[in-house]
């Protein structure tokens, strides 16, 4: 599909004019990360989810992980300064961030979080994320990722 709705994550990053390729499918909140990668034909490596956890303080923290792997969260905890991190719960969610289970973005949060990408990302020329609604991703630099959703590169999968 060409054109799709600009999503709000769109919306930032032409604000910022950081350049994107928007990839759309059909929506279907079942689809694993790793699904959606097979249905944009792409490396599952490339395509990373985001997950936000509350930390031991009450803090929130996001992490941006390949949909291949599994957020440690002992590493997050330690990278993020806390004694323990936990998933929030799926309807926390919207409320929190703007988002909806399956199309959760780093961009564009109702609220700026601690933001942290796994290392893996720049080792790749681009990434894919969720473009802020499911059945839409974003494909961009890793380095630009970082810059507009201010994130700090970490080990962070188990």
């Amino acid at each position: 599909m060409k054109n799709p709705e600009k999503t709000n994550v769109m919306r930032v990053l032409d604000q910022k004019k950081i350049g994107y390729e928007a990839h759309t499918y059909t929506p279907d909140p079942t689809l694993t990360g790793e699904e959606i990668a097979q249905v944009l034909g792409e490396d599952a490596s490339r395509v990373f989810k985001t997950l936000v956890t509350r930390g031991k303080s009450g803090a929130y923290h996001v992490f941006v992980v390949p949909v291949t792997g599994e957020l440690d969260l002992k590493k997050a905890a330690k990278v993020s300064g806390e004694k323990a991190v936990a998933m929030i719960k799926q309807k926390e969610l919207l409320p929190l961030t703007g988002y909806v289970h399956g199309g959760c973005s780093p961009i564009g949060m109702k609220k700026a979080f601690p933001t942290f990408i796994h290392e893996t990302a720049t080792s790749y020329d681009k990434i894919y994320v969720s473009a802020g609604k499911v059945g839409c991703q974003i494909e961009l630099a890793p380095a630009d990722l970082i810059a507009v959703a201010g994130c700090t590169v970490a080990e962070l999968v188990v």
